[in-house]
């Protein structure tokens, strides 16, 4: 694999910046409703780089959960439709850190319980076409300032498939505000039957290869991979990963182009400064690197609250998604080889319901040994890794990953596999440990080895010390992107 076609921006100075206006486009926000790491980023990275300079407003549906928490949203705009894709209003609000939020507000398609993308059962909503393609739309028009703000940005940054087809559709308006896609994980597409094109908008002339089309279906993310003036991933390894056969589902030969070109970056995402084992609000116990006791009393109140055996052994942590990208039927597999050597295992999440009730049958194989708690919860999680040794998490492949910093933050040692974003956290027996093959071989023989350094006690304490003081803050990331806008602005002229 070439390292010389993508650009890394792991790290970088701030350097002088403009108030540039950015509109930040997303399906998802957390504090108002999340389906993984994308909330997090939403709700973190405009906040920084608006504390570096910049003028970051973020866009968002107006889900039943915003609606909820904010019934006095002040109507700013109102934006007309497009074929079958309704007419909306923006609302306006301020959200956490005085950060302005603009809301599309269309009952019709967001004014529903679930999920961002499917109902409370799980299954995608099958009007997903439109709600996403209303919020990209939104997107182009406020940019281009048909009939909508007083505040028009100079660029517009959009993420994943959801808001995929805003460079798109200001492509097909003749605009030329350039635009930014961050893919957070490329394995999610966005695709629909080809004769949805007319109902969203899109011209015939664009179902081709270059541009909305792939393998005969209409494809979001195809279509901000083709239009974007530059491509970013959250992870300098996943962006030179994606470039591949192997990891570029299909998508690798466009984006080898763009890495050509000089267009494609990979940043690497960052954590909020909440995550702090001495302030956390979530905790009951708080320590520090000094003084670990707190960590032991949150180790017993995860035990009491998951119905575990007291115990002086290692409490491993499964904090995650049930998927299998996530290698949770690794984890399964090679729980018995933990428990075995005196371990346990604490797991908080929710996914597929296959791996859902292997987790469950886990437990109950291994009462008082295995807790399982089924459905996020965030004061459970946050505690999970507070009171954990060590966090399990061997995905198959990783874009970046977030639940790796938080473990590290609050000295959990991650055993991870070696890929994505993982690899970029990651340093092997300094501040986690690494695996190469994808098993449950390749997992138990490195848990074998973070068992052994537990013990011994001064090997564990240095770990954990490492891990702890390695830097995540949202502020190297948001320097990586103030440079990618500078860059993608100057080439626009």
């Amino acid at each position: 694999m070439s390292e010389t076609l993508v650009s890394d921006h792991a790290s970088g100075a701030r350097g002088s910046t403009q108030a540039t206006r950015v509109l930040f486009v997303t399906s998802e926000f957390s504090g108002f409703l999340k389906a993984g790491g994308l909330g997090e980023i939403s709700a973190f990275l405009p906040r920084m780089l608006n504390r570096q300079g910049a003028d970051v407003r973020v866009l968002i549906p107006g889900y039943r959960a915003i609606l909820g928490k904010h019934r006095d949203i002040e109507v700013v705009a109102d934006l007309p439709g497009l074929n079958e894709i309704p007419k909306c209003q923006i609302g306006r609000l301020r959200g956490p850190g005085g950060l302005v939020l603009y809301v599309v507000l269309c009952a019709e398609l967001y004014d529903r319980a679930g999920s961002p993308y499917a109902d409370a059962e799980g299954v995608e909503f099958p009007d997903n076409d439109l709600r996403f393609a209303r919020l990209a739309l939104a997107a182009s028009q406020i940019v281009i300032g048909e009939r909508a703000l007083r505040w028009q940005p100079d660029l517009v940054h959009v993420n994943d498939w959801p808001s995929a087809l805003a460079p798109a559709y200001l492509n097909f308006f003749g605009n030329t505000t350039p635009s930014i896609l961050t893919v957070h994980n490329l394995a999610y597409q966005g695709l629909f039957a080809q004769a949805r094109c007319q109902p969203l908008g899109i011209p015939e002339r664009a179902f081709h290869t270059d541009g909305v089309e792939f393998h005969g279906k209409l494809s979001f993310l195809k279509a901000g991979l083709f239009y974007a003036s530059h491509v970013t991933t959250v992870s300098p390894t996943y962006a030179r990963e994606i470039i591949t056969p192997e990891m570029g589902c299909g998508l690798d030969g466009l984006l080898r182009t763009r890495a050509e070109r000089s267009q494609l970056t990979g940043i690497l995402n960052g954590i909020d400064d909440s995550y702090d084992p001495q302030s956390d609000p979530h905790l009951q116990h708080h320590f520090d690197r000094r003084d670990f006791t707190g960590k032991a009393s949150n180790a017993a109140d995860v035990r009491a609250t998951l119905g575990m055996a007291p115990s002086n052994g290692p409490l491993f942590a499964l904090v995650s998604r049930l998927v299998h990208q996530k290698g949770v039927d690794l984890v399964v597999e090679t729980a018995g080889n933990i428990i075995r050597q005196g371990g346990q295992v604490a797991a908080n999440g929710e996914g597929e319901p296959a791996l859902e009730e292997a987790m469950k049958r886990l437990a109950r194989l291994h009462p008082g040994a295995v807790g399982v708690k089924i459905g996020f919860d965030e004061t459970l999680a946050h505690r999970i890794y507070a009171g954990s040794d060590f966090l399990l998490m061997p995905s198959r492949f990783e874009p970046c990953g977030l639940s790796q910093m938080y473990a590290q933050r609050f000295g959990s040692l991650p055993i991870a596999t070696n890929t994505g974003g993982l690899a970029d956290t990651i340093q092997d027996n300094v501040t986690g440990f690494l695996f190469d093959t994808v098993s449950a071989r390749g997992l138990a023989s490195t848990i074998n080895r973070a068992i052994r350094a537990f013990g011994r006690r001064h090997v564990l304490t240095r770990m954990k010390d490492a891990a702890m003081k390695r830097p995540a803050g949202w502020n190297i990331a948001a320097s990586g992107y103030q440079a990618v806008y500078r860059q993608t602005m100057a080439a626009a002229g």
